[in-house]
């Protein structure tokens, strides 16, 4: 072989095998290199649990107002309402008098029975009725023959068919609930309702005169009678005899009880004004005859006065007497003249 071919092949080795070292060092052996990532901080979520329902928004309170107790007491609530029903009854003849005949009675009013005594005078009748309403006497000491009877028996034997109930609580009449007296005006209407409708038939009111029908009352029936007129505007005539105040108010503030034995129970000013008489005096317009001691130390004669001039003022028929020297309950000579002007009074509108 020529040497220059030679080295020229010696030449080429060489340069192959420095290339080949290069690209060992050029390019390293492959490995598993893992890249380090730092994560990233991760919100965390706070659980919540069930979620609670929503709750829904309370409602307004209804505003309702408190029922008025005394609302179906009103004098105007009672000018509505329809009396009377059932029968009175004779429970038994107490005494049988020349002029008349005294009978013991009971009839029912609001569920209670109530008992009294009725003068009946001898003859045919019809008679015109007058309904006695007595006073305030403590009821362990009350009889009604004992302070009321002589009126009765006077206006028996003028010819008058009167009747004396023993209101409630007092005699053998049963006893409920009489705020103010209301109660027993409610009874004395249903005992006119009741005279009204057994007048003229047979019954033990059959000889009386269901058109003519007056009041008397005397102390707290005197207020419980101008109750009665304001509502029964029918009734022919009424006489008051040392009268309790009309204006309920003014009761409640004098006496120890209501005037009429109650217990005082605490009434708005406002409902008083419902229950009083004296705010509807314009309603009456029947004869009245008012009466009254100057020594009464139970119901002030200046009651009895103002009641006479605000009558006067609506009513051309108010009669008016004071008494001197005489008490709650007159005696003796005042008595007397007392009884003649009630008969006269009766005589005059009634007969």
């Amino acid at each position: 072989m020529p040497r220059r071919l030679l080295a020229f092949f010696i030449l080429m080795l060489f340069l192959l095998a420095s290339c080949q070292g290069q690209a060992q060092t050029l390019l390293p052996t492959p490995g598993l290199h893992r890249r380090t990532i730092t994560p990233s901080p991760t919100a965390t979520l706070t659980p919540t649990g069930t979620p609670t329902p929503e709750t829904p928004p309370t409602p307004m309170p209804t505003i309702t107002s408190t029922p008025n107790p005394f609302a179906e007491l009103y004098i105007d609530a009672l000018t509505q309402r329809s009396y009377g029903g059932g029968v009175l009854q004779i429970e038994s003849l107490i005494e049988n008098d020349s002029a008349f005949e005294r009978s013991l009675f009971v009839y029912r009013s609001e569920g209670l029975n109530l008992y009294g005594f009725m003068n009946i005078p001898n003859g045919e009748g019809p008679f015109p009725v007058v309904i006695i309403l007595h006073g305030y006497v403590h009821p362990a000491e009350y009889s009604a023959l004992a302070y009321s009877a002589r009126y009765a028996d006077a206006l028996a034997k003028a010819g008058y068919f009167v009747l004396h109930p023993n209101l409630r609580g007092f005699g053998a009449s049963e006893n409920d609930d009489n705020p103010v007296g209301i109660g027993d005006t409610i009874d004395i209407l249903n005992l006119i309702g009741l005279v009204r409708s057994q007048a003229g038939v047979p019954s033990p009111l059959e000889k009386a005169d269901g058109e003519r029908i007056g009041l008397w009352g005397h102390s707290m029936g005197g207020s419980i009678a101008l109750r009665v007129l304001v509502i029964d505007q029918q009734i022919e005539a009424a006489l008051l005899y040392a009268p309790i105040n009309a204006d309920e108010a003014i009761n409640l503030e004098h006496f120890e009880f209501d005037g009429r034995g109650n217990p005082k129970i605490d009434i708005p000013p406002e409902v008083l004004q419902g229950l009083s008489p004296i705010y509807y005096l314009d309603r009456i317009s029947v004869p009245l005859s008012i009466h009254h001691g100057e020594k009464d130390v139970s119901v002030p004669i200046e009651w009895s006065r103002k009641l006479c001039l605000d009558l006067g003022m609506l009513n051309d028929e108010v009669v008016c007497h004071f008494y001197p020297d005489q008490p709650h309950t007159f005696k003796n000579s005042g008595d007397t003249v007392f009884i003649q002007r009630m008969l006269d009074f009766f005589n005059r509108y009634m007969k």
